[in-house]
């Protein structure tokens, strides 16, 4: 054994080279690669173990929760490889993020490795080179309490998925899941959905004109009617969701709107009013996980989870503080820092006399480390680091700069002047206008950041807000001064519905009730989405009718596992096992198996999920639309459903387009789908060359074409078996699927003849003399030739390639299922480990990263476009890290020594 060796065991290759590199000789740093150890499948035990105790869950919930864990299959090389350099070092360092997840890999390694060397728990918070110098003079035990609040997490997710989501299946369909905070995320963009679906709007108009004061040399400005006879004008926010004024306002219509601004036209009109108060505004707190996603979604348009992989890149490589935090809470090196860079960056009136004091506003927060910021004890500037970082990592870090600075950076000042303003009408009446106006007389923190919002209630759907504080001035006026006016306009006006979530404001939302945990908040939105409960449409999230299917079936047959307070007192409950004040076995006892008092709040999952009684499958997938209509959740898509034209008519039916909104199926479009869908079979015509009918049609696999054949004649004493023959031996229908640019309600007869007449003779190889056919197949277009398939550009391809164009591509040297060289989507110069170029190729499973030796699909959230050369060096090196993916196979594996220990 080599002396004085030290193993530093981490989760990631990017985080083990950075610290490798501040360590230097006497330490190997090696990464875990996240996990190594889970839950198996139940269907991956042991044949011995299937059918004991662990059978159904891997859990053993009759003796303690005891969990059974087993080495990933893709882990066990990993493993081995960290048992090895164990054996070669003198003291092992388990240096893990320190939260909940990172305490318990610590905890799966401790038991795998079986360390017999000195182990000790290094935890840091930035990768810096002091930073992991103090952790190495200060290392800890490993915290069990922590290491019993994640097991408890893993544990309470495999009870609440494997009894609840086979209902889901059963009921709604295959391939669902339900889950703690993903049901509940679910049921929030549900129920927004649900808001604007029977949300009514209102009209309302108002007047506004453009004023100047009388004989003085000042600017105009523009004033709206806020009262007409000392009774308030209504605005959007005077009325209900169903449209309804509340309160006593003025309702104007059009006619009087218009009649007001003709009454008005000779008025005088002067100053009632003035009040003038003093602005300040403070700056925003530094960044928490939650407000990280939030701002990152509002001003850099980056989802949830594109954010935290950034984030991660940016710690792991030593420019942040940890990413996963509830707490706003900085040091005092970090509020040293950023006072003295504002000071330096603005002037030193820029920074208050004190130093700003944060505490976190967020139901349940742990603040067990600091906020997210810039690492280090001197931060460096975005121009500092920008040839270090390009794209989403470089935006993302001028992000956090900017807003530790600004954290600690003086209000903002001005004042702000509010100016009442009346004529009295042709009519009599008496209109008053109002108009207000904010200066600024000092930026402060402005000067380095303003915190974005998300849109309000009465703002217009999808704005993100952002944008800063106009200085609207207003001239210089006093009481009773004279006014002239012009432009005076009515102007119509339609009340808005709540605006949909948007990531930012979904993640704001379950942090404000206590869901979940902020560090989760990118995983959870991302299975709903992955589920398809939700599809994007710009940056808001609208909920499909599977959601709607999904979360009616957990309302009414599982209300307490999908209401709000219940889950966040989970969360809670969750907290006080990490802080060691109630025992896991004991809640997840109460949990699963209830607290035996037999009332319905005290009846456990078990017990829930066994007393459904029988849930109509049929009634859960159905929405009523209204005037008869009815939504129904198929197998195949949603559909509406409404009566036939007689008591004995098949009722018509009508699929529902993907690209529209719950909210926009209103009773007229659900009528304009029934009458303008073809019902059955749409006959297209007559095949000119056949005589044969044509039809188009709606199949179990997609819209398709065929033509009518007659039945055959056949002779009636034909026993069954011979019918069946004589049946399989008549001449069968063409057919072929639409094009994914065709539709049922565009096809024509023209098309549909062309989409016949496949596969198409393109020519004969002269070299050897086999036929070439374009074939459209089960996975798109392709050329066959003997055996030898090759892939097609496109669907019109069928069509249009040449013998020549064919004969081109069978040159080409075949890659994969069909297909021919392509090439690469993106070049990105060469990688450091291989020496050979690193290139970005479309793959028949999407977009991928390549050396020529090791692949790697690109994440969800990124493409070849925005993919950067050190993005596409990471993910190399994670993938060779993790070693070949190998077949599963009959996995080892052991109990859970938590249960033993308690």
């Amino acid at each position: 054994m080599s002396a004085g060796r030290k193993l530093v065991i981490v989760e990631s290759p990017a985080k083990a080279r950075t610290i490798a590199g501040y360590l230097g000789e006497g330490y190997d740093v090696e990464a875990s690669v996240g996990h190594i150890r889970d839950l198996p499948q139940p269907s991956e035990l042991p044949a011995d173990m299937k059918k004991g105790p662990f059978g159904k869950f891997a859990v053993d919930v009759d003796n303690g929760f005891a969990p059974y864990y087993v080495v990933d299959a893709d882990k066990k090389k990993k493993v081995s490889e960290l048992k090895r350099l164990l054996k070669e070092s003198d003291e092992l360092y388990l240096a893990t993020d320190e939260d909940r997840e990172g305490e318990a890999i610590a905890w799966h390694l401790l038991q795998e490795l079986k360390p017999k060397v000195p182990v000790k728990r290094m935890v840091f918070h930035e990768i810096t080179r002091e930073a992991i110098g103090r952790a190495l003079e200060n290392t800890r035990e490993l915290d069990d309490r922590l290491v019993d609040a994640q097991e408890t997490r893993r544990i309470l997710d495999r009870l609440y998925g494997y009894e609840v989501s086979p209902v889901l299946w059963r009921k709604v369909g295959k391939g669902l899941s339900a889950g703690r905070v993903q049901s509940v995320a679910t049921r929030l963009v549900v129920e927004r959905e649900r808001e604007r679906m029977a949300f009514v709007s209102a009209e309302y108009w108002d007047v506004t004109g453009t004023f100047a004061v009388e004989a003085a040399d000042e600017p105009t400005f523009g004033a709206r009617l806020t009262s007409l006879d000392g009774t308030r004008v209504a605005s959007g926010r005077d009325f209900t969701d169903r449209g309804v004024l509340r309160g006593e306002a003025v309702h104007l219509d059009e006619a009087a709107a218009g009649a007001l601004v003709t009454a008005l036209a000779d008025a005088s009109f002067t100053v009632r009013s003035i009040e003038t108060k003093p602005y300040t505004r403070r700056p925003a707190a530094p960044f928490t996980t939650s407000t990280l996603q939030q701002e990152a979604s509002r001003k850099l348009r980056m989802s949830s989870r594109q954010a935290m992989r950034t984030a991660q890149t940016l710690y792991e490589n030593g420019y942040i503080t940890y990413m996963r935090t509830d707490s706003p809470v900085l040091s005092s090196q970090a509020i040293d820092a950023a006072r003295r860079q504002a000071a330096e960056l603005y002037g030193p009136e820029f920074v208050p006399d004190k130093a700003r004091v944060y505490t976190s506003k967020a139901k349940g927060a742990q603040e067990a480390h600091e906020a997210i910021r810039p690492a280090g004890d001197h931060f460096r500037t975005p121009a500092q680091v920008a040839r270090e970082l390009s794209g989403d990592q470089f935006r993302l870090y001028e992000l956090i700069w900017k807003r530790t600075v600004a954290s600690q950076m003086a209000d903002a000042r001005g004042s702000t002047a509010s100016v009442r303003l009346g004529a009295v009408a042709a009519d009599g009446r008496d209109a008053v206008f109002s108009a207000s106006g904010t200066v600024i007389t000092f930026r402060g923190f402005l000067a380095a950041y303003e915190e974005g919002r998300d849109a309000g209630r009465y703002d217009a759907e999808g704005s993100g807000g952002g944008g800063e504080e106009r200085d609207a001035r207003l001239p210089q006026m006093a009481e009773g001064d004279a006014l002239t006016a012009s432009d005076l306009l009515a102007d119509g006006h339609r009340t808005s519905p709540p605006p949909r979530y948007t990531e930012a404001s979904l993640v704001k939302a379950l942090e404000e009730r206590g869901i979940g945990r902020p560090s989760t908040y990118a995983a959870t939105i991302g299975v709903i989405q992955d589920r398809g409960y939700v599809v994007n449409r710009g940056q808001a999230l609208v909920p499909t009718w599977l959601a709607f299917a999904v979360t009616r079936l957990l309302e009414e047959n599982f209300d307490r596992l999908v209401d709000y307070d219940f889950t966040a007192e989970m969360e809670e409950d969750l907290d006080e096992i990490a802080a060691g004040q109630k025992d896991r076995v004991e809640w997840l006892t109460r949990f699963y198996f209830g607290d035996g008092s037999g009332s319905e709040d005290g009846e456990g999952l078990r017990d829930l999920v066994a007393n459904l009684g029988e849930i109509d499958a049929r009634e859960v997938n159905s929405i009523e639309i209204g005037d008869g209509i009815t939504l129904r959740v198929g197998r195949y898509g949603p559909y509406l459903e409404a009566p036939g034209d007689g008591p004995d008519a098949e009722p018509r039916r009508a699929s529902v387009p993907d690209d529209l909104a719950p909210d926009e199926l209103t009773v007229d479009k659900a009528r304009e789908l029934l009458e303008t869908q073809p019902d059955g079979d749409k006959v297209l015509g007559v095949d000119p060359a056949t005589g044969t009918q044509v039809v188009a049609r709606k199949g179990r696999y997609g819209p398709y074409v065929t033509e009518v054949l007659p039945e055959p004649e056949l002779d009636p004493n034909l026993s069954a078996a011979a019918r069946k023959k004589a049946l399989a031996a008549a001449p069968k229908p063409r057919t072929g699927s639409l094009f994914r640019t065709m539709s049922l309600e565009t096809i024509t007869l023209d098309e549909a003849l062309q989409l016949l007449s496949l596969p198409r003779v393109v020519g004969t190889d002269p070299a050897t003399g086999e036929e070439i056919t374009a074939q459209n197949g089960r996975y798109g277009p392709y050329l066959k030739k003997g055996t030898d398939s090759r892939t097609l550009a496109s669907e019109e391809a069928l069509f249009t390639t040449t013998l020549d164009e064919a004969l081109a591509i069978y040159a080409q040297p075949k890659r994969g299922r069909g297909a021919t060289a392509a090439p690469p989507l993106a070049e990105l110069g060469e990688d450091p480990t291989s020496g050979t170029p690193i290139v970005v190729k479309e793959g028949r499973f999407g977009a991928y990263v390549t050396d020529g030796t090791t692949n790697r699909t690109l994440p969800r959230d990124t493409t070849p476009e925005t993919l950067t050369r050190e993005q596409a060096i990471e993910l190399l090196a994670e993938k060779r890290a993790a070693g070949p993916a190998k077949k599963p196979a009959r996995r080892t594996g052991t109990r859970s020594k938590a249960a033993t220990k308690k």
